[in-house]
């Protein structure tokens, strides 16, 4: 048998090690030997996930494989290891110490490194670039040693490297050349609005700046910009975008651009006849390709060219959904609207914070392309309506505005065999329906792992649900909907197994039920679980919750927190109202009337929240949880106490049923209201669940909402007296905490929910599951063992240290600013 080959790769990031399962699954080890170089000390991992090791995730949770696969595959990889040149005539390349190692084929996957401007300043001590796990690292070593941080670069990965250090208590500001945020996928209007929405998240923007300087006495302590402008800064990370590592292929004499990469042909050849450049240090087709998707495309190509099949990489889609710091944001296909006779429709709701314009053919029969920002949810229908090229309703505004007459419903059944459900991977739904149907899956991580859909940028992940799920329902299957990939379990499972096996972390659940380290699906869920089962302080599970919980108030614009006090029923005392305006004028913060009928505090630094709680705690009230997924508030009107029109006594009852199921905690928040007659003064429709009162007793509706998306409540029982009324309930709310979706709000579990609210009332008045009992002794308990958070805290030292604005310092945050607003202010930076 003759001997092998030898191909040599370097580069052993995501587009290297994509080109080595090419490798495997075309059967090129049947005829090559394979070595891969890496520079950096790990195995090939997700660098689009780089921002999730930032926050915790262990590096070997992101590695695209492990080492033991290379070596089962027969694969010799060699990490850091660094190649400095190649010897072009004797077909080798070389290392640092100067070994030399032949080959046949040699294909450069060397990615791209982070583009550094020429700016004065740059090797100041304190500026970073935000790139690979080392650089990580450093940016982490060096936090204690800052109050704030400046990011150059407002593209996707400078907003990650935002919300990297601002989460690690830094006063944070983006700094962006271009007049938007990320100009290459948002227009001007989208622009403004992400700039909106990041800003009320205390991020500061700063546009059209052209960094001058970076100012300091060997380390950082400032910025100039080019209008003459500074700004001060302990810390600079730049993101601004990526360079092609060309420089292997410019020394050994292979033909690049004239602006960087290795220009390659179609079929991934350079201009040496034995040499490869696949990925981001690629010239292909004009241009240097950034995303995931194209650059796995480059590795199949060019593993088809060495099997001696025609192939080509003709150019990619570079449609994207993101989630930015918490906002999601998406563009698609002409995005930009310059195809001729493109008829644009907007829909732009600055209260909501959504931005959505998409555009039409001018015959009105086809999607071209569209920007999503604040809502991208329909993305991926939108995104195969454009590219499956899918008629359009007679009024296509219903794709973006729901409801509207002439929209249509598209099923991901609907689309056609050849429709692209993951890009990144290629994986269409004939593929995808074809998994399901051999191997009898229930589950998106089963399809998965058997498809490779989804472990991408996992922007498709949501659709594989929603493919899987219509499957298995039209084949009458039960459709189990697990939490995440870290769980085999529904949020019901869960719900009962931390029950059941008095299961009391985190950490604990993961190892009996779990795998991995948990995600931010998983994590704030678990800690949901956990407190509304045990009824225990959310800040035990402060690691794995989200903001608000962790600091027991809602962060709110310029940094800081508001305050709001319970106040049941809307009902207060003067001396108690005396006390709310005495701590709003000692603190110095804003006051407002809730729509909920409290008072609302903000302004508050987070060092000044627990002397704040303590003085409210002192003249008997307590937390009102409005920071977190539980009960908020019980409206009522005045009711017959006071109302000639009053039938029952609304505002008693409001106090009782608020006083029951405060702090009870749930898969969102959840809002009630008592109505003393009919004229409905409480709004008592719009809440999860509405009290009214009628000449006989009260009428129970339940399971409505308020919001972007209202939903009136449906009358559940009629004439009930307070007694049945609060059983009711009881049943109707932990039936609901067991069984719901997470972040899935009363409304939509109801449209969930087979049999809808016929089924429910079987369920709750009739008992018909024999669980009412359980149900009503499951409330008891919260009930029983409710303490208010804000009291643990002010009477825990060690809670009490966790209320720091800095981990390294006493100093309170003097980068906080505040404006006149009518006689009272507002964070400086609103607007």
């Amino acid at each position: 048998m003759s001997e092998k080959k030898k191909i040599i790769v370097v580069g052993n990031g995501m587009t290297g090690y994509k080109f080595c399962e090419k490798f495997i699954e075309k059967g090129l080890d049947n005829i090559y030997s394979i070595t891969v170089f890496g520079e950096e000390p790990w195995a090939a991992y997700d660098r689009v996930h780089l921002t999730d090791y930032y926050t915790g995730t262990d590096v070997h949770d992101l590695k695209m494989a492990p080492r033991a696969w290379y070596e089962e595959n027969g694969i010799e990889l060699r990490t850091s290891y660094k190649i400095t040149s190649i010897n072009r005539e004797a077909k080798q390349v070389i290392n640092v110490h100067g070994d030399a190692f032949d080959y046949d084929a040699l294909v450069l996957a060397t990615g791209s490194s982070a583009f550094v401007p020429p700016i004065p300043g740059v090797d100041k001590k304190g500026v970073f670039v935000y790139r690979t796990i080392e650089d990580l690292d450093a940016i982490k070593a060096y936090i204690p040693q800052a109050k704030s941080a400046a990011v150059i670069g407002g593209g996707l990965l400078g907003l990650e490297a935002a919300k990297a250090v601002m989460d690690d208590g830094l006063k944070t500001s983006v700094v962006e050349f271009a007049p938007r945020l990320m100009p290459r996928q948002l227009d001007e209007a989208g622009g403004e609005m992400l700039k909106s929405e990041l800003e009320k998240l205390d991020l500061d923007i700063l546009l059209n700046k052209a960094t001058k300087n970076i100012c300091g006495n060997g380390k950082v302590t400032n910025m100039q910009f080019d209008d003459d402008s500074t700004l001060d800064t302990d810390m600079v990370v730049i993101s601004a975008g990526i360079r092609p590592r060309d420089e292997l292929a410019r020394e050994s004499g292979l033909t690049v651009g004239e602006r960087g990469g290795i220009l390659v042909s179609d079929d991934m050849l350079t201009s040496d006849p034995n040499i490869y450049a696949i990925g981001e240090c690629a010239l292909a087709q004009g241009a240097i390709w950034g995303l995931v998707a194209p650059c796995y495309d480059m590795a199949d190509v060019c593993a088809e060219t060495l099997l001696g099949k025609e192939a080509a990489f003709t150019g990619a889609d570079l449609s994207t959904k993101l989630k930015l710091i918490g906002i999601e944001v998406a563009s698609f296909g002409d995005a930009f609207g310059v195809t001729e006779g493109a008829i644009p429709i907007v829909y732009h709701n600055i209260v909501s914070g959504i931005y959505k314009k998409i555009y039409v053919s001018a015959d009105g029969q086809y999607l071209l392309g569209g920007i999503l920002v604040g809502d991208a949810e329909d993305y991926n229908m939108l995104y195969q309506t454009y590219n499956s090229k899918i008629k359009l309703p007679k009024n296509p505004e219903g794709l973006i505005i729901k409801g509207t007459d002439g929209g249509f419903e598209l099923s991901v059944l609907d689309l056609p065999d050849e429709a692209v459900i993951c890009s990144c991977e290629n994986v269409t739904k004939k593929s995808l329906i074809e998994a399901v149907d051999e191997f009898d899956f229930t589950q998106v991580s089963q399809l998965k792992k058997a498809t490779k859909a989804g472990t991408g940028c996992g922007g498709c992940v949501p659709m594989l649900d929603d493919l899987l799920t219509a499957k298995l329902e039209a084949s009458g299957k039960v459709v189990k909907k697990v939490i995440c990939e870290h769980f085999d379990y529904t949020r019901q499972e869960l719900f009962d197994l931390i029950k059941v096996g008095e299961i009391k972390s985190f950490s604990a659940l993961l190892e009996k039920y779990g795998k991995g380290k948990g995600c931010e699906i998983c994590k704030p869920l678990s800690a949901s679980l956990l407190a509304s089962i045990w009824n225990e302080h959310i800040t035990e599970h402060a690691n794995i919750q989200d903001t608000n919980d962790r600091f027991l108030a809602n962060i709110q614009k310029g940094g800081t927190y508001s305050v709001v006090p319970r106040i049941p029923g809307g009902e207060i005392t003067p001396d108690k109202l005396i006390v709310i305006g005495q701590v709003a004028k000692k603190y110095d913060l804003y006051t407002k009337i809730t729509g909920g009928q409290r008072v609302d505090l903000f302004g508050a630094r987070v060092d000044q929240l627990p002397d704040i709680w303590k003085e409210l705690i002192d003249a008997g009230m307590e937390s009102g949880h409005a920071y977190g997924k539980s009960l908020r508030t019980v409206k009522s009107c005045v009711g017959s106490a006071w109302c000639r029109y009053g039938q029952q006594d609304s505002v008693s009852f409001a106090i009782k049923v608020e006083e029951r199921y405060k702090g009870l905690r749930s898969p969102h928040k959840l809002k009630g209201g008592v109505s003393g007659c009919i004229r409905e003064c409480a709004e008592a429709r719009g809440k999860d669940f509405g009290i009214i009162a009628t000449d006989k007793g009260y009428n129970l509706l339940v399971c409505g909402n308020g919001g972007a998306n209202p939903k009136h409540a449906l009358l559940f029982a009629t004439d009930v007296d307070e007694e049945t009324c609060i059983k009711y309930l009881d049943r109707f709310l932990m039936y609901y905490i067991k069984t719901a979706a997470p972040l899935t709000r009363t409304s939509k579990w109801l449209e969930q929910l087979d049999g809808g609210i016929e089924y429910l009332k079987e369920v709750v008045i009739e008992d018909s599951l024999g669980i009412a009992a359980q149900l009503e002794e499951d409330m008891q308990q919260i009930v029983n063992t409710f303490a208010c958070e804000w009291k643990k805290v002010i009477e825990s030292p060690e809670l009490l240290k966790k209320f720091k604005p800095f981990a390294n310092t006493e100093a309170v945050d003097d980068t906080i600013q505040f404006v006149p607003m009518r006689e009272m202010k507002k964070p400086a930076n609103w607007g």
